[in-house]
């Protein structure tokens, strides 16, 4: 089974998203390297294993909580 690849624009439109944030997926590694193909400047990205690599990154549990202190200031003397 061949895979189709789309250009940089129809993803974006696929997951309503700019251009420019696909290309800081891209840049970060949001979007692993394996799912498309980069030709100079030119990219093809398979629309399935980019959905399916943003799936799974959605849905792995943060790895520290991080805790919030709160702090009551009303008996403060400033």
């Amino acid at each position: 089974m061949s895979k189709t690849y789309v250009t940089i624009e129809e993803l974006a439109n696929h997951l309503s998203v700019s251009v420019s944030t696909i290309r800081g997926w891209v840049r970060n590694k949001h979007i692993p390297g394996s799912t498309y193909i980069r030709v100079v400047n030119t990219y093809r990205f398979c629309l399935g294993d980019v959905v399916d690599a943003l799936t799974a990154t959605r849905d792995k549990p943060a790895a520290d909580p991080v805790e919030v202190a709160v702090v009551d200031e009303q008996d403060e003397d400033l």
